[in-house]
């Protein structure tokens, strides 16, 4: 079964939280197991660029099924996947992408986060994704 809505919402809620907590305006997406969005939210005067940034940054972990800067690195110049950034309408290769996992370790949906530094992106989409592992 794919991510619930109250699921994602308790991800994006506790996204919001670290946001709030480091000072900084996102743009966070959940999406389901199929990458469609279930839930979205945009922090007031959260970069517009980074809206349509955090939705494929989600969809992009849930298609490959590995945190978005995994996949940057594999993308290099000289690397296995150069130039995958193009497939699929466009993804985005950098962190602030991940997957999300139920209890039992299956993937359920992914969390995509944008609007700050990529570690920032990152460190809240883990906040998401600790919101919903193991329930």
């Amino acid at each position: 079964m794919g991510i619930s809505l109250e699921q994602a919402q308790a991800a994006i809620q506790a996204a919001h939280q670290k946001s709030l907590d480091l000072g900084v305006k996102m743009n966070i997406a959940i999406v389901d197991a199929g990458a469609n969005l279930v839930a979205f939210a945009r922090m007031d005067d959260a970069w517009l660029g980074s809206l349509d940034i955090s939705i494929k940054k989600a969809k992009t972990a849930r298609f490959f099924d590995m945190p978005t800067g995994d996949l940057g690195q594999a993308s290099q110049p000289g690397g296995p996947l150069f130039n995958i950034e193009v497939s699929n309408g466009g993804l985005i290769t950098f962190p602030g992408g991940l997957p999300i996992k139920d209890g039992s370790g299956k993937i359920i949906g992914a969390i995509g986060v944008s609007g700050d530094s990529v570690e920032n992106d990152h460190t809240v989409a883990e906040a998401g994704v600790n919101a919903v592992a193991g329930k």
